[in-house]
């Protein structure tokens, strides 16, 4: 692993830990987070602080990991995929300022080993993906993904069970 800060036209990364293997596409910004061995993050992805990421995930292009997230190991993660970490997102506090992350409560989101999540997925705050669940393409997940599970639809909804 390596503490890598990096700019240049194609990437940002700034004060991540990258494991050894993981390859980096293009378009990139990464800042503050930690990424495993073995990992394939595709272009236009953006990572932002304290996010952690596992061994062997693959995040596809233009998606999206907030503050809060947590990327176990062997995780598949499809193109444009969104993640939340606010509840209820607004610009301004009840007294009329812009919002900062005091204002807020952050709540985690967890991605259990081997789970995969299909393209243009929006993943709510504060769920959990269980191990080797699968989350359909499209899917809105608005609460827990049992183990080995299959949800799709919006909001997700269970259709299969053990996979």
């Amino acid at each position: 692993m390596e503490d890598l800060t990096k700019q240049t036209p194609l990437q940002q990364i700034v004060s991540c830990t990258i494991g050894n293997g993981t390859k980096i596409y293009n378009f990139v910004n990464l800042y503050h987070c930690r990424i495993g061995d073995d990992c394939v993050i595709g272009s236009f992805v953006e990572v932002q602080k304290n996010v952690n990421i596992g061994n062997h995930v693959k995040i596809s292009s233009h998606s999206f990991l907030c503050e809060g997230v947590i990327v176990e190991d062997n995780v598949f993660i499809g193109h444009h995929v969104v993640f939340t970490n606010d509840k209820y997102p607004r610009a301004t506090s009840k007294r009329g300022v812009l919002k900062t992350e005091t204002d807020w409560p952050l709540l985690k989101t967890v991605v259990k080993n081997g789970a995969s999540i299909g393209s243009n997925a929006t993943i709510l705050p504060g769920i959990i993906i269980g191990e080797n669940a699968m989350v359909g393409a499209g899917a809105v997940v608005t609460k827990n993904v049992p183990s080995g599970s299959v949800v799709v639809g919006n909001p997700a909804k269970v259709i299969s069970k053990k996979m």
